[in-house]
């Protein structure tokens, strides 16, 4: 299916590695022009080298926190006029909620909420008075499914949720759409990084620990960061003008529910 996004313009935060380069790879496959935010700038740099090669897209990179005024002007300034957003985020840390201090919350608040109602702001009446706009959040299954370990995750995602709800409906009229693709285990670095702490406390590699938590999954696996590029690039298409305000859960069927 032609998604009808040729020529458009995508900014894709947090786009070097997982989730993020998934969505990059795949706009760019159907012929978006990409501008790609991330921290580490060789990284980042290396990404848009690949997603080049393998598209022949026009690729470039706005290095910086995206969580930042300034790393959200640095992506702005490089396309100040998006058809396309894709907010994305590396989650708060896990623990005990008991232990977190205010700080703490403020800085998951600033990452996973406030971060991309910001670029909302920014980029949402552009959208609308061009009468085309797919704004995408990368959220968590969490959302729906809260993990106890993740309170600040749980919190912040959820605020946003809420936000997107109403905002949506709101703009929908301008066939510009608001929609969140909530990941469940995706064989990306932050589930390495939990899994090498499980590991730990349980004394095997981090291999088997990801293998265990594949096998409780209907699906017997982790999810392929590009299959959740595609159904980023759905979202995104001219054809998806009618989903508004939705949440995407993409976990393999791990929340068991008559209606997800």
């Amino acid at each position: 299916m032609d998604m009808g996004l040729r020529g458009k313009r995508a900014i894709v935060c947090a786009a070097s590695k997982g989730l993020g380069r998934g969505c990059a790879m795949a706009l760019a496959g159907e012929g978006v022009e990409l501008v790609i935010t991330g921290r580490n700038r060789e990284t980042l740099e290396r990404t848009a080298e690949e997603i080049r090669a393998a598209t022949s897209a026009v690729v470039r990179i706005a290095p910086g926190d995206i969580t930042t005024e300034a790393g959200r002007a640095a992506a702005l300034a490089a396309c100040p006029a998006p058809d396309i957003l894709i907010n994305n985020a590396g989650g708060p840390p896990a623990g005990d909620f008991r232990n977190w201090e205010r700080e703490d919350w403020i800085a998951a608040l600033d990452a996973n909420m406030l971060t991309p109602i910001a670029l909302m702001k920014a980029v949402v009446d552009g959208m609308c008075a061009r009468g085309f706009g797919r704004i995408v959040n990368i959220t968590s299954a969490s959302v729906k499914s809260p993990i106890a370990t993740l309170g600040m995750s749980n919190g912040a995602r959820a605020g946003l949720t809420g936000f997107v709800g109403g905002l949506a409906r709101q703009v929908a009229r301008h066939n510009v759409t608001i929609n969140n693709l909530l990941p469940g285990p995706f064989l990306t670095d932050r589930l390495r990084a939990n899994s090498t702490a499980a590991a730990a406390r349980a004394g095997h590699s981090v291999e088997a620990e990801i293998a265990a938590r594949a096998s409780q999954n209907p699906t017997g696996r982790v999810g392929d960061p590009a299959e959740f590029g595609a159904a980023c690039v759905f979202l995104c298409g001219a054809q998806a003008g009618f989903i508004v305000g939705q949440n995407l859960l993409l976990d393999g069927g791990a929340f068991n529910a008559t209606m997800a």
